[in-house]
C-alpha cells in the first residue's frame, strides 16, 4: 500500500459542484483530497481486503442469528427491551439489508484488522461509489494515472442490483428515503441512493425524519401528505430511533425499515467483544472486551469506545508507548468497550483507514480516509485509490 502524490484535475471543484458533491470542502478545509492517491496491487485487494470482508460478514450474520435468539445478549448490547421482538421478527422474516462498511487498519503488510462495523448509517458512500470512480476515469484520460490502472469499486453496480431486487419485494415499487434536516453530507448520501433507486425502476420520494408522522387508523407511518409509507430507507441510527417518542409505533406499525431493525445489533460497538468471544484468535479481529472486565485494564495499548459512538466521537486511545489521544462528543452516557490498539499505517503525518463496503452480502469496494490524528473523525479527508 503506497501513497502516491499526483497533480489534481483542473477545475475539479467546479465538477464536484455540478455533480452534487457540495461538501468537498467543509468549513474551509478540504474533505475530498486528490493531490495523492492510495495504490494497491490486485493481490492485496483480493487476498487482504475482499476475502476477509466477506468472511467477517458471514461471521457477523451468524452472530446476529445468535443474538436475536438471546435476551441475555440483547441486554449486553444495551438494546431496549421493547425493541427485542421487532429485531427478532425482522431477522427471522428475512428482511434484507442494503449496505454496510467495515473499517480496517491495513498497511499492505499482514492481515487487515477490523476496527469497527458501520452497518446501519455508513456515510462516505457517494465519494466511494461514484466520485472516486469519476476521478479514476478522468485521471487515466488526463495521463495522471497509467492506462492500465483500475479501482476496486463495484459499489454503485451492486447498489443498483440490490435496490432492483428490493423493488421486486415492494407491492408498488415505492421506497421512501429519509434523513435528518441540516446535514449536507447525509442529504447527499440519501440523494445518491434515491438516484440509484430511480435507475432501478423504483419510486423514491423523500421525507425528512422530523416530518414522518402517525395518523389514527393507519397501519403505517405517513408522510407530509398523510400518505402511508410501506417501506422507507432512513439514514438515522437505530439506537436513537429506539428511544424516540415514536419508538413504540415502530414496534406496532407495518412500515418496513431499511436498514432493518436487526442492524441495531451490528451498529453497536458491543458487537466487537462478542465477535472476539465467538471467534477469538481470528487473524482479522482484535481482542475486545466489555467494560468493566478484568481483561480491559487501563494499560497502554487499548482503545476505549462507547457502544453508540459515530465518526470517532468520545473515542480515546493510549498507544503501547504511552501516547494518548481522544475526541470529544455527546456519547458520555453510553456503555463502553475496550479494544486492543492496532496502529493505522502512517504516511508522513497522515494516518490512513480503509473502509470496505458490503452490498447485498458481497464485498464490493473501498474508500480511504486519512487524518493527522490516530482517530478517524467526520472531518477526516477522503482520498481516492487505484489498483496499479
Amino acid at each position: 500500500m503506497l501513497r502516491i502524490t499526483v497533480p489534481e484535475r483542473p477545475q475539479w471543484q467546479a465538477l464536484a459542484q455540478q455533480l452534487g458533491f457540495h461538501f468537498h470542502t467543509i468549513d474551509g478545509e478540504p474533505y475530498w483530497k486528490e493531490s495523492a492517491y492510495y495504490q494497491f496491487t490486485l493481490e492485496q485487494v483480493e487476498r487482504d481486503i475482499e476475502t476477509p470482508t466477506e468472511t467477517l460478514h458471514e461471521m457477523c450474520m451468524a452472530l446476529v442469528d445468535r443474538v436475536c435468539r438471546s435476551e441475555a445478549l440483547l441486554q449486553r448490547l444495551a438494546i431496549p427491551a421493547h425493541m427485542w421482538e421487532t429485531i427478532h421478527r425482522s431477522w427471522t422474516s428475512g428482511q434484507p439489508p442494503l449496505y454496510g462498511r467495515m473499517d480496517f487498519a491495513y498497511s499492505g503488510d499482514g492481515p487487515a484488522k477490523l476496527l469497527e462495523l458501520n452497518y446501519d448509517t455508513p456515510t462516505s458512500l457517494y465519494e466511494a461509489g461514484f466520485f472516486q470512480w469519476v476521478w479514476l476515469e478522468q485521471a487515466i484520460a488526463q495521463g495522471i494515472l497509467p492506462r492500465h490502472a483500475d479501482q476496486y469499486n463495484s459499489i454503485q453496480e451492486r447498489l443498483l442490483n440490490a435496490l432492483a431486487h428490493l423493488g421486486d419485494r415492494l407491492p408498488d415499487r415505492t421506497l421512501h428515503f429519509s434523513c435528518v434536516k441540516g446535514s449536507d453530507e447525509e442529504r447527499a448520501t440519501v440523494r445518491y441512493l434515491q438516484d440509484i433507486a430511480l435507475q432501478a425502476g423504483l419510486h423514491a420520494p423523500f421525507v425528512y425524519i422530523e416530518d414522518i408522522g402517525v395518523t389514527p387508523g393507519q397501519s403505517h407511518f405517513v408522510d407530509l401528505e398523510d400518505q402511508p409509507m410501506r417501506a422507507i430507507f432512513k439514514l438515522y441510527p437505530w439506537e436513537e430511533m429506539a428511544v424516540e417518542a415514536f419508538s413504540q409505533q415502530i414496534t406496532q406499525l407495518d412500515t418496513h425499515w431499511f436498514e432493518p431493525p436487526w442492524k441495531a445489533i451490528l451498529s453497536n460497538k458491543g458487537i466487537l467483544p462478542l465477535l472476539w468471544e465467538q471467534f477469538e484468535g481470528h487473524p482479522n479481529l482484535l481482542p475486545a472486551y466489555f467494560e468493566p472486565t478484568e481483561h480491559a485494564s487501563p494499560a497502554p495499548g487499548w482503545v476505549r469506545k462507547p457502544f453508540f459512538s459515530r465518526e470517532g466521537s468520545n473515542v480515546s486511545l493510549t498507544t503501547p508507548d504511552g501516547v494518548s489521544e481522544n475526541v470529544g462528543g455527546p456519547y458520555t452516557d453510553s456503555p463502553w468497550i475496550r479494544q486492543a490498539y492496532h496502529p493505522l499505517p502512517r504516511f508522513g503525518e497522515r494516518h490512513a483507514l480503509v473502509g470496505s463496503w458490503v452490498v447485498g452480502d458481497r464485498a464490493c469496494g473501498i474508500g480511504i480516509r486519512e487524518d493527522v490524528g490516530r482517530i478517524t473523525k467526520d472531518t477526516s479527508c477522503f482520498v481516492p485509490h487505484a489498483i496499479v
